[in-house]
């Protein structure tokens, strides 16, 4: 692996080239502060696989981490700063491009399958167009504490990442799975159900199957959920990253199910670590993104509503049955998936809610939702809350999703 450029390389408005050699890739780490330009000059190159346009200038924000590889040979410039960037000739991307036209040969065969059967007319569930975000600690589709689907009908976009278009999403309203496990997995359930509602009707979704991306915790519990995960929606290929213990089990429990096929992949020697600090940043810069926009772009408003307009409810705690309906020396258990209301009061305060589509509260968990409010201020004495909401107008539902997801405003 060859190191091209050390931190910072290129100083602000100047620009520099880089030549790459076939199968090589160009690593990225953009500085905090200010965004890079990046353009193709000559040759062919791709970010995660979207194409590069020539001569086309890009423009990616600050933290951004990526890698620009190519296939043939290409030249790249840059202006702008960079915390690194280097190039590197050992990529593991001819492994991935032989499972890539692995599940291509199995979507052409799903395609090409007449059988009313839906278990041989299923695609496999490694590629797109659905991709699945069950990673509620970062969040890809949307903010963080969130499952969710969306159809990928177009390349993703280098910069702005995926195009959603009424993306499917249900609020856990945690960024950690074991403030209430159960929960994370009824709402898995609820997601899986309603995908395969879908695909009954939309035989190109079916063929094409989707490619689902877990949590990083992969102990204890998190196995659990993975396990979970994989035959609630159905796995028939799961992809093991640069983790031989975890492949190794996967591959030993997945022996009773033949269905399943677990294939070890290298993970590229460009992934950066992330601790627990830069993580929560990132879920900071990703709500944030949310009201704001990638680039800063968008203009939320601020709305005031009486408290008698909104149902707060938060999803378990309480207990299950009265004390008195329990045997004698029984103590009453939290129930995971009950709906509790909640006051709105000073607690409320930087919290971010969900918006849900639910008609009545007995459907809130089974209801995924609209959208995300912050709340900027609670006036007890007046019964108003100020919120920050994406677009103006009344919100699409009085009913309202608490979690622990918070948010202080920069």
């Amino acid at each position: 692996m060859a190191m091209a450029h050390g931190g910072g390389a290129s100083s602000s408005g100047v620009k520099q080239q880089v030549k790459l050699e076939k199968e090589s890739e160009l690593r990225i780490e953009v500085g905090n502060d200010a965004p890079l330009r990046l353009r193709l000059l000559n040759g062919n190159a791709e970010i995660f696989g979207t194409e590069l346009a020539p001569e086309i200038w890009l423009s990616f924000p600050p933290r951004l981490k990526f890698a620009v590889f190519t296939w043939y040979g290409a030249t790249i410039e840059m202006e702008g700063t960079t915390e690194t960037d280097y190039t590197a000739d050992e990529t593991p991307m001819v492994s991935y491009v032989n499972v890539h036209a692995i599940l291509e040969a199995r979507r052409t065969r799903a395609k090409a399958s007449s059988s009313g059967d839906s278990e041989s007319s299923q695609g496999p569930r490694g590629s797109k167009p659905t991709f699945v975000d069950l990673d509620i600690g970062q969040g890809s589709i949307t903010i963080p504490g969130c499952i969710s689907a969306t159809p990928i009908e177009m390349p993703i976009d280098p910069v702005e990442g995926i195009t959603l278009d009424m993306p499917l999403v249900y609020f856990f309203g945690h960024t950690t799975p074991s403030n209430n496990v159960e929960l994370y997995k009824v709402l898995v359930k609820e997601l899986a159900g309603m995908l395969e509602r879908q695909f009954a009707g939309n035989a190109e979704s079916r063929a094409s199957g989707m490619v689902i991306n877990t949590m990083g915790w992969i102990e204890g519990v998190g196995y659990e959920l993975l396990l979970h995960a994989i035959r609630t929606l159905k796995a028939n290929v799961v992809l093991v990253l640069g983790q031989e213990k975890l492949y190794s089990m996967l591959r030993d429990v997945m022996k009773g199910e033949p269905k399943v096929d677990v294939v070890k992949l290298q993970r590229s020697g460009g992934v950066v670590s992330r601790n627990v600090k830069v993580r929560q940043k990132a879920r900071s810069f990703r709500i944030r993104e949310y009201f704001y926009g990638l680039l800063n772009d968008l203009s939320p408003h601020s709305n005031i509503a009486n408290f008698s307009d909104l149902c707060v409810y938060r999803i378990g705690g309480g207990p299950q049955a009265p004390r008195s309906a329990l045997p004698i020396g029984a103590e009453p258990v939290a129930d995971p998936t009950r709906v509790v209301p909640v006051n709105i009061n000073r607690d409320l305060l930087h919290m971010v809610l969900a918006v849900s589509f639910a008609k009545e509260p007995e459907e809130i968990i089974s209801s995924n939702v609209a959208g995300f409010i912050y709340v900027t201020d609670i006036d007890i004495q007046r019964k108003k809350i100020t919120y920050l909401a994406p677009s103006a107008g009344d919100l699409p539902s009085k009913f309202l999703i608490l979690g622990t997801l918070t948010w202080l405003e920069t």
